[in-house]
């Protein structure tokens, strides 16, 4: 019976040293982890999930975050290398990629975000400060395909050369930043800005400078539209004056050839009847010169009369 008990007791001695002495810990697939002896890591990071066992009360086991992670900066004052002073705000990604030299430097994720915080930011006023504002704004040179070939030319002559734009400036940044983390086991996989915008004393200027460069687009517009409604109008009078003027040539052919037939109809009927044809001729002329208002003061011998004499002869 003694001998049973004092089993008893060794057996709950050893099951009380494996579960309050920390021999087992589980790693999940989210996390790797840094065993710790008085505070120094010791051995080879766990990567792999499962149940492990450690060292009882000797070894501690530290949990890190396997995933990727995210740094969100403040916004922050700086300026450009062409003395404009903007506000941007950026955000970046990334990861512990050696937790055991992440446990010797950082060991705390607050510690590391102020650390990326300094790196990152720093990283991004040198860059800054080496591009103009628009490098910071546009990622290429934009091509403008006007309506005509004379738009086209004067957007050529407009044209900005961007030499480095914004996709370049995050890779120079990001290049920076890496080469300053190297040796503190994190990896940072991405950076972007999340925000860029002039500061409020210079703003009311750009958007001053906007409008004025805007009206004078505008103008340009105008003084185009203008003089191609002068030209425009001008082709109109010139074709509104060759048509007319061919008209008024057609119109004075036809009364002509007109003309000609008629005189050659009069000539053909007087020499059939001369005498008929100036009686006909008379009497148009004395429908047209008489009515019943109509007093005439003639000489029974005139001209005028003699066929009306003649009726009353008769």
């Amino acid at each position: 019976m003694g001998k049973f008990f004092s089993a008893f007791i060794t057996i709950g001695i050893i099951v009380i040293v494996l579960v309050f002495g920390g021999v087992f810990y589980i790693v999940n697939e989210s996390e790797q982890v840094v065993i710790t002896q008085f505070g120094k890591p010791i051995g080879d990071p766990v990567t792999t999930p499962g149940l492990k066992i450690k060292k009882p009360f000797l070894e501690t086991a530290n949990y890190f975050d396997k995933r990727f992670l995210a740094w969100d900066g403040e916004p922050k004052q700086v300026s450009t290398r062409d003395k404009r002073f903007i506000n941007i705000n950026t955000y970046a990604r990334w990861r512990i990629s050696d937790p055991l030299q992440y446990a010797k430097r950082l060991f705390d994720e607050s510690k590391a975000l102020t650390r990326l915080g300094s790196v990152l930011e720093g990283a991004t006023q040198n860059a800054i400060a080496n591009h103009d504002l628009i490098e910071l704004v546009r990622s290429s040179n934009r091509e403008y395909i006007g309506n005509n070939e004379e738009d086209n030319q004067q957007s050529s002559k407009e044209k900005t050369i961007i030499k480095n734009g914004r996709d370049e400036l995050t890779r120079e940044i990001l290049n920076l930043a890496k080469n300053s983390t190297k040796d503190l086991g994190i990896e940072i996989l991405d950076f972007q800005f999340k925000r860029i915008n002039y500061v409020p004393e210079v703003r009311s200027k750009v958007y001053e400078r906007m409008i004025s460069e805007r009206k004078r687009i505008a103008e340009e517009f105008r003084s185009q539209g203008a003089g191609q409604a002068a030209r425009i109008s001008g082709q109109k009078d010139r074709d509104l004056k060759e048509i007319t003027s061919d008209a008024y040539r057609r119109s004075q052919e036809i009364k002509g050839r007109a003309d000609a037939k008629a005189a050659n109809i009069y000539a053909a009927a007087y020499n059939k009847d001369p005498s008929f044809y100036r009686f006909m001729k008379t009497m148009e002329v004395y429908k047209k010169t008489l009515d019943k208002e109509t007093v005439l003061v003639l000489s029974t011998d005139g001209e005028f009369l003699k066929y009306l004499s003649l009726k009353n002869e008769k």
